[in-house]
């Protein structure tokens, strides 16, 4: 169970620096694309959505160090950015897309419960 909870948690770490790189780079070129929304909108957000961008590398770095430390820190790292990534997505599904429910929580959920079970 360890490799697939160490997969998992990669997983949500690549879709985590992929939410990075388009809200701190790439959003007025595939922001508006990704997301549905206007050119005008993405130049008028661009630096509510870098913060954004900001929380995530957050998320990617505490699951990056959940990953790399040993125990007990690497159990605590996980744990919290995970169970926040969770959050997050069901905070998004209901208020912004649910979509986000898909890309975000699920991922997230299921990393989550493979590391509970791994541990």
């Amino acid at each position: 169970m360890t490799i697939v909870a160490t997969v998992l948690t990669l997983v949500v770490i690549l879709i985590h620096l992929y939410i990075v790189l388009l809200e701190m780079v790439l959003w007025r070129s595939r922001g508006p694309k990704v997301f549905g929304i206007t050119p005008e909108f993405a130049r008028e957000t661009t630096t509510l959505a870098s913060n954004q961008g900001l929380y995530n590398a957050f998320l990617v770095a505490a699951l990056v160090l959940g990953l790399l430390l040993s125990e007990p820190f690497a159990s605590a790292f996980v744990f919290y950015g995970l169970g926040c990534v969770v959050v997050a997505g069901l905070w998004g599904g209901f208020t912004a897309s649910r979509r986000i429910l898909y890309v975000q929580a699920l991922p997230a959920a299921l990393a989550l419960a493979a590391q509970w079970l791994a541990r």
